[in-house]
């Protein structure tokens, strides 16, 4: 049984994510803002299987409330060994380019939320001498593009976080991983016109969870984005920066 850490419980992947982990019989500590929706969804994991679901009402941009929170997962569930990181917001990005305030906002719930997070979380694994870490990052972060470049910098900075995380605690016996999402079909991208790209949150959530499992340093979810990716990072910037992306 594990010990589970979901930030952003209530976003959809998160909620996929647990209903996977209540399967497995772990036990699960939900973060998020609304507090009826976390209850309902704690029900709903109950009856799922979950050998143990507590829920706790923080928002993700109070970075001083980060060592509490860990605290407060270790002691109700009795130890913590798993955490999976997958709040955020979807950003305006002409509204963020117009503002350095809303820039800075954004950048502080989309990037520097997950990395203090992940610094309580990885100073407390390693001393512990195992645990595992996974934080949503995006595709968005392999490069960035004039439609949504203050969304994708923020997730460029979590994945090379990530990364120089992964590679401190790889010999301290803690897993990191880097989950990179392509278009999901989730509320937040609710108003988005659908394709053949497009994945729900249930298969974004099994690949999480096998990634856990078997300690995969990088995952691009659905698959296909690794290849999709590859091409645009490619892209010679003489020609990349004349295209509407």
């Amino acid at each position: 049984m594990r010990r589970i850490l979901i930030m952003g419980a209530t976003s959809a992947i998160a909620e996929a994510s647990a209903r996977e982990f209540a399967a497995l019989g772990d036990a699960l500590f939900l973060v998020g803002r609304n507090a009826d929706r976390l209850g309902a969804i704690a029900d709903d994991l109950r009856l799922r299987g979950a050998a143990q679901v507590d829920t706790y009402v923080m928002d993700a941009r109070e970075l001083a409330g980060y060592p509490q929170l860990v605290d407060e997962a270790t002691r109700r569930l009795g130890g913590l060994d798993t955490a999976l990181i997958a709040h955020g917001t979807l950003t305006d990005q002409p509204a963020a380019a117009a503002s350095s305030e809303l820039m800075l906002e954004e950048f502080r719930i989309n990037a520097l939320s997950h990395m203090v997070l992940c610094t309580e979380l990885g100073n407390r694994f390693e001393a512990q001498g195992r645990g595992c870490i996974a934080v949503i990052s995006s595709v968005a972060g392999d490069r960035g593009r004039q439609s949504n470049y203050v969304y994708g910098s923020a997730k460029a900075a979590v994945t090379a976080f990530t990364s120089g995380l992964r590679q401190r605690l790889h010999p301290k016996g803690v897993h990191v991983l880097t989950i990179k999402p392509g278009f999901v079909d989730t509320p937040m991208t609710a108003s988005f016109k659908k394709g053949a790209l497009w994945a729900t949150p249930s298969a974004v959530a099994k690949s999480i969870v096998k990634a856990m499992q078997r300690g995969t340093p990088v995952l691009y979810t659905p698959w296909f984005w690794w290849g999709i990716m590859q091409i645009i990072k490619n892209v010679p910037e003489v020609i990349f920066r004349k295209l509407k992306l």
